[in-house]
C-alpha cells in the first residue's frame, strides 16, 4: 500500500469547531479533502457523540473562500496579493506609524478566536505586547461579560465560572437556551433524552419559543420576549419566601436579610403578568426547584444575555441555585478548573484606583473587555483618545457584532486597519492588509472552553492537513511581526535556544534567568517559547509541535493553580519531574484529548475568593435596576411602528458559526426563513414561502415566510449564520438576511453593554409576491 493509499485509510483525530464544546471526532482524507467523519469514542468528553453538522466540514477546509496569500489595497480599494516578506514589513512599518503619533494605547485588538481555534490568539498576545495594546475585545463580551462579572460579585472573582452537572441533576433548567441545537455541555442530546426518560428527574425550559428541548421538558414557562427579569423577580421571591435553604444560607452567605428586604417590595402575581407566564406554573417551578435533594443545574444563555436587563438576569438566575442550596452539591452548580483564561487585559488603569473604562464613551470594561456594542463609538468622531488603528484576527466583527452599517463606517474612519484570517471576510474586506491563516485542521489548535465538573477536559489537536500553500499558521505570523516589529532579535534568545537543545530542565533553569534579566520580554513569551522551545518539540511518534509550545507554558501554569485536581486525574510526575512537564507530556501524548483535571464536590466551596470565604448575595450596583422592575411596563408593549419583537439570531439545524460560507452545506431551510406563528401569518395575509420584509430602526430585508406554532404571537426569528456576502451572482434571497444589519449598537444593556439581539423591535409588510 502507498503512503498515499495508507493516508487515505487512516482515521485521524481532531475535533468540531463549530460550537464550544468541540466534539472529538475522527476523519478520513482523500488527498486534501475531507471525505468521512465520525465522532471519536476515545474523547473523554464527547465519546464518539457528535450532531450532524460536523460531517459538513470539508465545506470549511476546502471552501473557495480560502484565501492563499497576503492581499494590500489598492489606492482604488480593489486588493493585490504580496508577498509574506513585504506584507510583514509592511504592516509592522503601518503599526510603528500610529504609534509613533498616537501611541500603541490607540490601536484596539478584537478577536483572538472563534468556537475552535483559541491558540493563535495565545500567540497574537505576544504582538499585542508589541504594540502596546491595551484595550481589546472578542465575541464574549457581546454574549457572556455580564454573567462573568456577577460571577466575581458574588464569589470574589470573575474567574469564579460556574457550570452545571447536568448527568447528575435532579432538576434541569434551562433559561434562554436550546440545547438540542446549540449543545453548551457534552453529549447534549444524549444527555436531554436521559432526563426526558427518568421519571425521577425534572426538566424546566424557561423560552418564548417552543423549541426541541422544550418538547422533551416537564415543565416549559414561556414569558413574552424580555419578560425574563419580571420572571426571574417573581420565582426569586417565592422560592425566599417558600422554600430557601436557610441553614445552608447563614452559613456559607452574607446578605440574605437584606436581600429579602428587596425581594419584599416584589408582587408575583403582577411580575407573572407582565412577563406572560400563569403564575400557577411559576410557581410549581419553584416548588420543584426547593423540594430537590439531588441537585440542581441551571444554564443561561443568549436568549437571556442578549435581551433587555441582561446582567440582572444573570444575578437573579444565580440566586435560584444559591437560595436553594444547589451549590458546591452533586447535581447543582460548581467551580470549575480551566487550562487558561478567556478574560481581557483589564485596560489602562485609571488614576486613584477608578474602574478601567473606554476613553472616549467611559464605558467600564467588563472583565477586561470592550463591550462590543460601543465599538464604533469610540473610533467615529474626533474625540482625540480615539482609536487610530485596529487589529483583528479570526473575528467578523462587521457580520457578527450589532450593527453592520456602524462598524463599516467605523472601521472606514481608521487609519489602519490589518486582518488576520483564512478568509476574505466582511471585515478583511474593509482591511488594508489581510494575512492568510492556515486552517483549524492545519496546524496545532485547541480551545479553552474547558467549563467542565467534576472532570474537566483539554484536547491539544494535531494538525491533520499540511498548511495550503502561501498561508502560515498564527505562531508564525506573530513570530514574525513581533520580529519585524523589534521586539527582540536573535541575540536574546540564544541562551534559550541553546538551553533547549540541552534538555526540557536545562530550558527551564534558563527561562527563569531569562526572565530575570528580560523582564519586559515577559508578555512575548508565546512567540519566545515557540521560537526557542518549540524547534525541539516532537511527538511519541515523530510529529513537528513546535506549534504547541505556548501550551508548555500554560502547564506550567495550570499545574500551579490546579495542582491536586491534575494529581486526582491520573497525572503523576515521574521521579523528580514537575508537574507541569508530566501535564504537558500526557497533553501531547494524547491526540483525542485527556481529563486533566477531577475534583470532589467539596472543592467548590474551597475555590471562593472572597475575603471571607463566603458568598456575596447582594450586588449593591444592579438592587436599583432590580428594585425599578415594578414599574416597568410590559416588555411588549404597544409599539405601532415596531410592533413585533425579532429574535435576530436563532440556532437551527441550518445554521453555524461563520466558518461555513458556502451556503450549499445546508439541506433545509436554505434561505434561512423569517418564523413567525399562524395568528401573526394570518393577520399579515402571508403563507409559507411567503416573502415579507423586516424592518427595524436601523433598516430592512426581505425573507422567505416560514408559519410554525413554535412561535408566541408577536415574535419573529431569523436564524445566524445567513447573509454572508462571499458569493457573488447570487441574490440575497437564496443567502438570507445577516441579522445585525437590523440590529442599533445604542440597544444594550447599560451595565455590560451587551446587545440586544433576542429583542429587536420590528415590523413585518407583506411583499408583492411574484409568480414562478
Amino acid at each position: 500500500m502507498s503512503n498515499v493509499e495508507s493516508a487515505a485509510a487512516e482515521w485521524h483525530q481532531t475535533a468540531c469547531i463549530l460550537c464550544s464544546i468541540n466534539c472529538g471526532i475522527e476523519v478520513k482524507l482523500d488527498g486534501p479533502t475531507i471525505t468521512r467523519v465520525r465522532g471519536d469514542k476515545a474523547h473523554p468528553a464527547s465519546e464518539g457523540y457528535t450532531c450532524e453538522k460536523a460531517l459538513r466540514l470539508d465545506h470549511y477546509q476546502n471552501g473557495a473562500h480560502r484565501l492563499t496569500s497576503p492581499m494590500r489595497r489598492r489606492p482604488d480599494g480593489s486588493f493585490e496579493e504580496v508577498d509574506w516578506d513585504t506584507a510583514i514589513a509592511e504592516v509592522a512599518a503601518r503599526y510603528q506609524d500610529v504609534i509613533d503619533e498616537h501611541g500603541g494605547e490607540k490601536i484596539f485588538f478584537y478577536g483572538g478566536g472563534g468556537q475552535g481555534n483559541h491558540l493563535g490568539g495565545g500567540y497574537g498576545a505576544a504582538t499585542r505586547a508589541a504594540l502596546g495594546i491595551t484595550y481589546q475585545s472578542n465575541a464574549l463580551a457581546q454574549e457572556k461579560t455580564g454573567e462573568f462579572w456577577v460571577d466575581g460579585q458574588l464569589f470574589g472573582r470573575s474567574s469564579c465560572h460556574t457550570t452545571g452537572d447536568y448527568h447528575h441533576a435532579e432538576v434541569s433548567v434551562f433559561w434562554g437556551k436550546n440545547p438540542w441545537q446549540s449543545h453548551g455541555f457534552p453529549q447534549a442530546r444524549k444527555v436531554l433524552k436521559a432526563i426526558a426518560n427518568d421519571p425521577t428527574r425534572t426538566m424546566i425550559v424557561v423560552d418564548p419559543r417552543r423549541t426541541e428541548t422544550a418538547d422533551l421538558a416537564d415543565i416549559h414557562l414561556r414569558p413574552v420576549p424580555g419578560g425574563d427579569a419580571h420572571l426571574l423577580a417573581a420565582l426569586v421571591k417565592v422560592i425566599a419566601e417558600e422554600h430557601a435553604a436557610t441553614s445552608w444560607l447563614a452559613e456559607n452567605t452574607n446578605g440574605f436579610d437584606e436581600l429579602r428586604a428587596h425581594l419584599a417590595a416584589v408582587d408575583v402575581t403582577e411580575s407573572c403578568a407582565k412577563a406572560g407566564t400563569p403564575e400557577e406554573q411559576v410557581r410549581e417551578a419553584a416548588a420543584v426547584i426547593g423540594r430537590a435533594t439531588n441537585g440542581v443545574s441551571i444554564f443561561e444563555d443568549l436568549g437571556i444575555q442578549m435581551a433587555p436587563h441582561s446582567t440582572l438576569n444573570s444575578y437573579l438566575e444565580k440566586l435560584v441555585v444559591l437560595l436553594t442550596g444547589n451549590f458546591g452539591v452533586r447535581g447543582g452548580m460548581n467551580l470549575h478548573t480551566r487550562f487558561a483564561s478567556l478574560g481581557g487585559g483589564g485596560g489602562p488603569r485609571k488614576a486613584g484606583g477608578g474602574v478601567p473604562s473606554t476613553p472616549v464613551t467611559g464605558h467600564r470594561l467588563v472583565t477586561g473587555l470592550v463591550p462590543c456594542n460601543v465599538i464604533p463609538e469610540e473610533i467615529i468622531g474626533d474625540h482625540p483618545d480615539r482609536f487610530r488603528a485596529m487589529l483583528v484576527e479570526s473575528g467578523n466583527p462587521v457580520h457578527s457584532l450589532a450593527d453592520s452599517q456602524a462598524m463599516r463606517t467605523a472601521l472606514r474612519q481608521l487609519d489602519f486597519l490589518c486582518v488576520i484570517d483564512v478568509a476574505m471576510t466582511e471585515t478583511a474586506r474593509e482591511a488594508d492588509y489581510v494575512l492568510p491563516a492556515a486552517s483549524q485542521f492545519e496546524k496545532w489548535e485547541c480551545t479553552f472552553f474547558n467549563l467542565e465538573f467534576p472532570s474537566n477536559y483539554f484536547h491539544l489537536r494535531r494538525p491533520v492537513f499540511e498548511p495550503l500553500d502561501g498561508t502560515l499558521p498564527e505562531c508564525e505570523i506573530h513570530s514574525r511581526l513581533c520580529r519585524a516589529l523589534g521586539a527582540y532579535d536573535d541575540e536574546v534568545l540564544t541562551p534559550l535556544t541553546e538551553a533547549a537543545a540541552a534538555g526540557r530542565s536545562e530550558y527551564t533553569a534558563a527561562l527563569v534567568q531569562f526572565m530575570v534579566d528580560h523582564p519586559d520580554l515577559g508578555k512575548l513569551l508565546p512567540v519566545v517559547l515557540y521560537e526557542t522551545l518549540g524547534p525541539t518539540l516532537r511527538t511519541e511518534d515523530g510529529v513537528d509541535a513546535s506549534g504547541a509550545a505556548a501550551i508548555w507554558g500554560l502547564s506550567q501554569q495550570a499545574a500551579g493553580f490546579w495542582h491536586a485536581s491534575i494529581r486526582r486525574a491520573g497525572i503523576d510526575p515521574q521521579g523528580t519531574q514537575p508537574l507541569g512537564e508530566a501535564l504537558f507530556e500526557q497533553v501531547l501524548a494524547n491526540p483525542s484529548g485527556l481529563i486533566f483535571s477531577t475534583d470532589d464536590y467539596d472543592e467548590t466551596m474551597k475555590r471562593l475568593l472572597t475575603p471571607d470565604g463566603r458568598i456575596n448575595l447582594v450586588i449593591p450596583s444592579l438592587l436599583d435596576e432590580f428594585d425599578a422592575l415594578a414599574g416597568e411596563p410590559s416588555p411588549v408593549a404597544a409599539d405601532e411602528a415596531f410592533p413585533f419583537v425579532l429574535a435576530a439570531g436563532e440556532r437551527r439545524s441550518s445554521s453555524a458559526n461563520t466558518i461555513y460560507r458556502d451556503p450549499s452545506w445546508r439541506k433545509l431551510d436554505k434561505q434561512g426563513a423569517l418564523r413567525l406563528s399562524p395568528a401573526d401569518a394570518q393577520r399579515l395575509e402571508l403563507t409559507d414561502g411567503d416573502r415579507a420584509r423586516v424592518v427595524t430602526k436601523r433598516g430592512g430585508a426581505v425573507a422567505f415566510v416560514e408559519i410554525t406554532d413554535t412561535m408566541r404571537d408577536g415574535h419573529v426569528s431569523l436564524p445566524n449564520g445567513f447573509g454572508l456576502d462571499a458569493w457573488p451572482g447570487t441574490s440575497s434571497d437564496s443567502v438570507g438576511i445577516a441579522p445585525n444589519e437590523l440590529t442599533s449598537s445604542e440597544d444594550r444593556d447599560w451595565f455590560a453593554g451587551t446587545p440586544f439581539h433576542k429583542h429587536v423591535r420590528a415590523r413585518i409588510e407583506r411583499v408583492e409576491q411574484v409568480a414562478d
